[in-house]
C-alpha cells in the first residue's frame, strides 16, 4: 500500500513581518501544515534565484516566500526585488519543463497570522496536486542491460 503524497515545502520568511506573522499564526493555535518549513531571513529581497532553485535541488517539491506587504517593506524595495527574481523562477521551471505554480510570493504584515496560515495551507494544497517534483522510476520491468566493450 502506497503512503499519501505529503509535499516538502520552504517558506523564505522576511524577519519584520512574514516570520511574525507566522509566530503570530503559532500564538494563536492556527493550525497549518506541519511539512512546512520556515527559514527567516533578514529581507526577501536577499534571497536569490539560486536559493529557490537549491531548496528544489535539495527535494523541495514548493518554495514560497512570504514578504512584507508591498510599499511596506523595511529595506524599502526588497520585496519588489523579490517579486521580481520569483516571477523569473517561474520562467525557468518552465523552462525545464517543471510546474511554475511550484514557486509562490506572498504578503504577510505581522498582524496577519490567519493569512499566514491560509497561504501554507493553500499553497500545500497546490502542490499536492501537482504531485511530487520528483517521482522515482518503477524499476520493475525496467532493468537496462549493461553495454560491453
Amino acid at each position: 500500500m502506497e503512503e499519501p503524497f505529503e509535499p516538502k515545502i520552504i517558506v523564505f520568511c522576511c524577519q519584520w513581518c512574514s516570520y511574525a506573522a507566522a509566530d503570530l499564526a503559532g500564538s494563536m493555535r492556527l493550525q497549518y501544515p506541519p511539512n512546512i518549513r520556515i527559514i527567516k531571513v533578514p529581507c526577501t529581497g536577499r534571497v536569490d534565484i539560486l536559493h529557490i532553485l537549491k531548496a528544489f535541488e535539495c527535494g523541495a517539491d514548493g518554495v514560497f516566500l512570504s514578504g512584507c506587504v508591498l510599499g511596506e517593506c523595511h529595506y524599502l524595495e526588497g520585496n519588489y526585488w523579490a517579486v521580481k527574481r520569483v516571477g523569473r523562477v517561474k520562467e525557468i521551471l518552465q523552462g525545464i519543463g517543471l510546474e511554475p505554480a511550484r514557486v509562490e510570493m506572498y504578503f504577510n504584515s505581522a498582524g496577519m497570522g490567519p493569512q499566514f496560515a491560509r497561504c501554507c495551507i493553500d499553497f500545500t494544497e497546490r502542490i499536492r496536486q501537482l504531485g511530487p517534483l520528483c517521482k522515482k522510476p518503477a524499476l520493475e520491468n525496467h532493468a537496462q542491460p549493461i553495454l560491453q566493450a
